[in-house]
C-alpha cells in the first residue's frame, strides 16, 4: 500500500478515487507510566513513556485505515492525515485518514 501526504502519487495516475478510509484508537495512560512521566516532568525531558504510546496508537490507527483501503481495493491512500485529540483527562484518540485510490 502506497502512503502519501500529497494529493497523487509522483509518476502514476489516479483512475479510481475510493473515498475516505480511516482508522483510530484510543489509548490510556497507565498508571505506573504516569507516575514515571510526572516525575520525569519535574526534572525536565523527552517524556518517553508517553511518546512510546503515542507512537503504538499512531502505527495501529494507520494499520487500521490500511486494512480498510485494503478491504476497498485500493492501491494506495493519498491526502493521508493524522489528528489526536483528548478523550478523557487520561485518555487520548488518534485518527488516520486519507483517501483510497487505484492507480494506473
Amino acid at each position: 500500500m502506497i502512503l502519501t501526504t500529497t494529493n497523487d502519487v509522483p509518476g502514476r495516475d489516479i483512475v479510481t478515487c475510493l473515498g475516505l478510509v480511516k482508522g483510530s484508537t484510543v489509548r490510556a495512560k497507565h498508571i505506573g507510566s504516569d507516575i514515571v512521566a510526572s516525575l520525569r516532568n519535574v526534572v525536565g525531558g523527552e517524556v518517553k513513556e508517553y511518546a512510546s504510546l503515542l507512537t503504538g496508537a499512531r502505527e495501529q490507527a494507520i494499520d487500521r485505515m490500511i486494512a480498510e483501503a485494503r478491504d476497498l481495493g485500493a492501491d494506495a491512500i493519498v491526502g493521508l492525515r493524522l489528528e489526536t485529540s483528548t478523550i478523557t483527562q487520561a485518555a487520548s484518540e488518534v485518527m488516520a485518514y486519507g483517501t483510497a485510490v487505484t492507480l494506473r
